[in-house]
């Protein structure tokens, strides 16, 4: 099912399904887009030339096949693309995520063997990354960069509402040595012993519109965050994850890595699905991380040899050059995005429309009181 690694050209590998992801606001669908972490992160290694294999399973009635064509997933007949609703609404202002069905889980036997790759990402959303899958991963990569929501994600039977279980009874602790980075946002760090886990691997904590926090064994780092206004929160930390990997994996200090991945992450928000990014603009940060760099090849070094937490002195000057980046790249969101790219969505415009005829099939069940 999958090509043997020696015939993959590729310097990472990313796991994890992709996703129907159905918005509502008060029960009202607003957006119907391509979903999983693996799509968020995907746009942000492909936008800075970071070439990567990638396993993820849909079903058949997986509706988003024009937009991967360049990473296309497996395709199980007998399974269905998993299906996330979030609810969002006056009566419930954080969002509330129900998981209404769900794919095949990826198993070892489907990741390439036979040859190493720099970097692994294991990056589930709906329970499909198994212990052993994750294993298999790092023995096949150098980095690993590890999303806690695939470990700890577990969902009622009734609605499929999300909840989560503690890291220890998650079934991946006994991993946490051989994890290079393991991120988790401010609500799932509480799931997490942070002053155990950091002995073991690096940890990064992010905070929204706070920015994050990068903790190992012998300190920590802050992070400034970058300001946008907030139209969908979904795939903010995908997209950091994406931009802190790709940073490190080109040869970034963690402090830059994280600072760039903060910069993805306010792209996300400001949109609705993955984000649309211009090339030309793109390559303005480009520039700015090869003048950045201070190895060409971490990942063959031990993660607690990289100047973690070293805070470069002219820090100020690369979070100024990102700023007028992403002044631009919104700058031409507002001006062209919302005309031409059919995955995004104006909320403050758009017209609700009634839950029918959708790819979520069946009725959305109310949210309130509960």
């Amino acid at each position: 099912m999958v090509t043997d690694s020696k015939t993959i050209p590729h310097r990472g590998i990313i796991v994890g399904n992709y996703c129907h992801d159905i918005l509502l606001n008060n029960n009202l669908v607003i957006a119907e887009t391509l979903g999983g972490a693996a799509s968020f992160i995907s746009t942000v290694l492909d936008a800075l030339s970071l070439p990567f294999h990638l396993v993820s399973k849909v079903g058949p009635d997986f509706t988003h096949a024009a937009l991967t064509t360049n990473h296309p997933p497996l395709v199980i007949p007998t399974s269905q693309t998993t299906i996330f609703h979030a609810h969002f609404g006056s009566n419930h202002p954080d969002r509330i995520l129900n998981r209404v069905g769900s794919c095949d889980p990826i198993t070892p036997s489907e990741i390439p063997s036979g040859s190493r790759f720099e970097f692994g990402m294991a990056v589930g959303v709906g329970g499909e990354i198994l212990p052993e899958t994750l294993e298999k991963m790092l023995e096949i990569c150098d980095f690993v960069f590890v999303d806690i929501q695939g470990l700890i994600r577990r969902f009622e039977d009734k609605d499929g509402r999300v909840n989560h279980v503690g890291l220890k009874e998650s079934g991946f602790f006994h991993l946490l040595p051989k994890i290079s980075f393991l991120k988790a946002s401010e609500d799932e760090a509480l799931f997490i012993d942070l002053e155990e886990v950091r002995k073991w691997c690096c940890v990064v904590v992010t905070h929204g519109k706070d920015g994050c926090e990068v903790f190992c064994k012998d300190g920590c780092l802050k992070v400034d965050p970058f300001q946008v206004c907030q139209v969908d929160p979904t795939g903010a930390g995908d997209c950091f994850l994406g931009g802190f990997a790709a940073g490190i994996v080109q040869g970034l200090d963690v402090y830059d890595a994280a600072l760039l991945g903060n910069f993805f992450g306010s792209l996300a928000v400001a949109q609705v699905g993955p984000p649309s990014l211009d090339m030309n603009l793109v390559q303005m940060v480009k520039e700015e991380m090869n003048k950045r760099k201070v190895k060409d090849t971490p990942c063959s070094e031990k993660i607690d040899k990289l100047p973690v937490f070293r805070k470069p002195h002219d820090q100020d000057q690369f979070y100024a050059s990102l700023v007028a980046a992403k002044d631009k790249i919104m700058y031409h969101i507002q001006e062209n995005g919302w005309k031409s790219s059919p995955k995004l969505v104006d909320q403050s415009n758009v017209k609700a429309k009634p839950v029918i005829n959708s790819v979520q099939q069946g009725p959305i069940s109310s949210v309130v009181d509960k």
